[in-house]
């Protein structure tokens, strides 16, 4: 039952373009359509069924993992249709899974509506580049893009350290080697001290998630690198300062030396349902200029917000900029664009204040089209 199970629930979200699937005792299986949860019309799951389904799809080592720790983390091919990423976990007892969708189809940056600055800035020889936002944002995707742009336009050798790994990459112009962790090494930071020996050029860290990876990053930015991660951080500023505030105080000042010269650009998103259907990213976006290099360096990145609003030349913008205009475009709706902003409450009053100013606008244009009905209703009956 196991296998043909899935095998129709994997092939339904494919079908219906659905990012997630969960499976969890009590429930039918659920999937994630656009941003929101939807039940399958099929039989609730009885514990024998995820125990049954998790089998089908699961290697024994991961097997073996959720029997010593309660949980495990892998990814699959699904065919040619695509790969899935699989979390499975013990829950009052029982087993739940949730499998993500990794699309086979790496989108450029015009798909994914990446600020044109991005391809200059992948054509760095050294610096660390940071793609941010909360879980489920997109930042996998982002930069499989960048890594895949790199890979077809210049000779590199490039290094991704992931887990697991989701989207596979081909060698073209470059060669690119995945390593993944738990299967090829042991840790992120095991990975990022061999990494230096193998002569790379660009190298992809999936998650900054520990002081040790973070200083591997910054040293191997520093040593003449290319560098992508991610953080779980929302907004530019808050990711600089997340990275400081990561290490202890005494080291502190050197970081914010470090990352004034090595971090070259933040890109944090949040991914929103369409008002008609699919999904749209929002970007925040800053490029490190001397001017920011300096507030890292100073301890003014308070700062910097004001100084992205003003770096519009360089392709820089606030996530609630870039909100507003995705609402004044009829994409997403207002509640969408007040629930994602960094400041809800100034949103909402932006977002009242243009829709009192279209009203008492349209009020007066229809106050002059009567007025224009009027005279050439008088000057015809001259």
């Amino acid at each position: 039952m196991g296998t043909l199970h899935i095998d129709r629930i994997l092939e339904t979200c494919i079908k219906r373009g659905a990012s997630d699937i969960h499976l969890t005792v009590s429930r039918p299986p659920v999937l994630r359509l656009h941003g929101r949860l939807r039940s399958l019309e099929t039989k609730v799951l009885e514990p024998e069924d995820t125990i049954g389904l998790m089998k089908s799809i699961t290697p024994d080592r991961n097997q073996q993992e959720i029997q010593e720790e309660g949980g495990t983390d892998f990814g699959f091919a699904f065919g040619d249709a695509g790969r899935f990423r699989v979390s499975v976990f013990r829950q009052k007892g029982n087993l739940s899974l949730v499998l993500r969708l990794i699309p086979n189809r790496l989108l450029s940056f015009k798909d994914i509506g990446l600020p044109h600055i991005v391809q200059a800035l992948c054509r760095r020889p050294r610096g660390l580049f940071l793609v941010t936002g909360p879980t489920g944002s997109g930042k996998t995707t982002t930069l499989a893009s960048m890594i895949n742009f790199i890979n077809e336009n210049f000779d590199r050798h490039i290094v991704t350290v992931e887990e697991p790994i989701e989207y596979y990459h081909i060698h073209k112009k470059s060669i690119i080697n995945q390593r993944e962790v738990g299967l090829d090494v042991p840790s992120f930071a095991e990975a990022l001290r061999r990494v230096l020996r193998q002569d790379p050029d660009v190298i992809l860290v999936g998650e900054l998630r520990d002081l040790e990876t973070m200083e591997a990053a910054i040293r191997a930015a520093e040593t003449g690198h290319l560098v992508f991660s991610t953080v779980h951080t929302t907004g530019c500023q808050g990711t600089v300062n997340r990275i400081i505030d990561a290490f202890p105080h005494e080291q502190q000042e050197q970081i914010r030396v470090q990352l004034s010269t090595n971090l070259i650009s933040v890109l944090s998103q949040a991914l929103l349902p369409r008002m008609d259907k699919g999904v749209v990213a929002a970007y925040e976006f800053m490029v490190v200029t001397p001017a920011i290099a300096n507030l890292i360096r100073e301890n003014k990145t308070f700062r910097i917000d004001s100084s992205i609003q003003t770096g519009k030349k360089y392709g820089m913008q606030l996530l609630d900029e870039h909100l507003l205009e995705l609402w004044k475009d009829k994409i997403i709706s207002p509640e969408e664009a007040i629930d994602k902003a960094r400041n809800p409450g100034e949103m909402q009053e932006k977002i009242e204040k243009i829709e009192t100013g279209l009203s008492l606008k349209t009020a007066e244009e229809a106050e002059l089209d009567e007025i224009k009905k009027s005279e050439q209703g008088n000057s015809g009956s001259k």
